[in-house]
This record gives structure tokens, C-alpha cells and sequence, in this order.
């Protein structure tokens, strides 16, 4: 149990993971905090039905914390391995859903935007989250000792 914890916050202790994670975490949280404080849940619920994504307030509100709640561990440098999962399955999605069918460039509603963020959040989620990280920090605490 004890390697499972450590594995968990283990990081790559390099400038490349900060400043990735960093940038996410940044991009992350501006879009979050839109659906939540700027569109709202309810009308992002919406635009979510009318793309046929199921159960649309549910989702919606899913997407709004991931990104919002996913985007602060990434700043705090915790936890990022987890948030990475929910965070690069929003991408996902968000391919599937809006941009896949657009082409590739971001001025014709294409991928390129959620493809570099997928890619960003799957280097972050192998490599860990660098220095200056919570999970630097906790990965040198003895747990559960």
C-alpha cells in the first residue's frame, strides 16, 4: 500500500512538468470558471443537449468541475496523476463531440486546441507534476508509516 501512495505523488523533478502543468492548470480553470460563473451549468447543459451528449446538466456540471477543480490541482502541482484522467477524457469528448468533424485549425472550429491540451495532459499525467509540486512534496513524506 504503501508503494501505491508513493507511486501516486512520485514526479519527475525537471522544469518541463511545472511549467506544462502550470500552463493547463491556467487554461483549465478560465474555461471551468466560464460554465460555472460566466454561461452557468444550466446553459452549458444546453449546448450539451443540443449535441446529444447524455444526461446534459449532469455532464455539464461534470465538465465544469473537472475542468475548474482539475486546473487548480494542476496549478497546486496535487494529485495530478488522478486529475489527469477526467481532464483528458473532457478532451476526448470534447473531440468526439465538437471538433473532430471541423478539420484541424482552431479558426474553423477544428481539433487543434483540445488535441495539444490532450497531449499536454497525458505528458503531465506520466511524467508527474515537477517541481514546486504538492506531489513532489508529499512523494518524499514517509506515508502511512
Amino acid at each position: 500500500m504503501k508503494s501505491l501512495f508513493r507511486n501516486l505523488f512520485a514526479t519527475d523533478p525537471s522544469w518541463a512538468p511545472l511549467i506544462m502543468r502550470l500552463v493547463l492548470g491556467v487554461v483549465f480553470i478560465a474555461h471551468g470558471g466560464q460554465k460555472f460563473f460566466d454561461k452557468g451549468v444550466d446553459q452549458v447543459a444546453q449546448g450539451f443537449g443540443s449535441m446529444g451528449i447524455p444526461m446534459p446538466y449532469t455532464s455539464a456540471l461534470l465538465a465544469s468541475s473537472t475542468e475548474f477543480f482539475g486546473g487548480i490541482l494542476m496549478v497546486l502541482g496535487l494529485l495530478v496523476r488522478p486529475a489527469a484522467i477526467p481532464m483528458a477524457f473532457t478532451m476526448i469528448v470534447a473531440f468526439v463531440k465538437v471538433h473532430g468533424s471541423k478539420g484541424f485549425f482552431l479558426q474553423t472550429g477544428g481539433f487543434e486546441y483540445v488535441f495539444v491540451l490532450f497531449f499536454l495532459i497525458v505528458a503531465v499525467g506520466i511524467g508527474g507534476a515537477g517541481k514546486f509540486s504538492l506531489d513532489g512534496l508529499l512523494s518524499k513524506k514517509p506515508l502511512l508509516s
